[in-house]
């Protein structure tokens, strides 16, 4: 159902992207790096963290860790944590290793890391924890209507 989701979500944006399903599971980094044959770097990571009430959710490449102040600077007081599984599934609809930055269940924050710009495709999951997407940061940003930051330094890029 979840991939579904995502295949009909993406075509009113664009006919030509064309999400993937494996057999076997690509919810870590490396397993999806591994399947789709590419660097660990090009994975899309969506990881869905909040402050207090307020979420967000962050797409980085695979190679990147989150800089919490970064994410408390975005979201708020409070200090920043990983959504629990539970809500991870109550805010994004996907299951956690399976999380797509877009057809979410509710409309939270997205904050695209601009480490995925040095790539021309990048994978983002597609709504399960066997799917991936192939798409340019360019239409990532224009479907999730992302704020462009960079997770290192703690700014906004114009």
């Amino acid at each position: 159902m979840s991939f579904q989701k995502v295949s009909e979500y993406i075509k009113q944006f664009d006919s030509s992207l064309e999400p993937i399903q494996f057999e076997e599971k690509t919810n870590t980094v490396e397993e999806a790096a591994k399947a789709l044959g590419v660097k660990g770097a090009q994975i899309a990571k969506s990881i869905l963290f909040k402050t207090g009430a307020c979420y967000g959710l962050f797409v980085t490449a695979g190679d990147i860790r989150m800089n919490q102040k970064v994410v408390k600077s975005l979201l708020g007081a409070g200090k920043p944590k990983l959504a629990s599984p539970e809500e991870v599934y109550e805010i994004t609809g996907f299951k956690v290793g399976g999380v797509c930055p877009f057809a979410l269940n509710h409309e939270v924050p997205i904050y695209l890391d601009e480490s995925m710009k040095r790539f021309d495709v990048v994978y983002t999951a597609a709504g399960t924890s066997h799917s991936a997407l192939p798409i340019t940061f360019e239409k990532l940003q224009q479907i999730t209507k992302g704020t462009v930051i960079n997770t290192q330094t703690v700014e906004l890029v114009r």
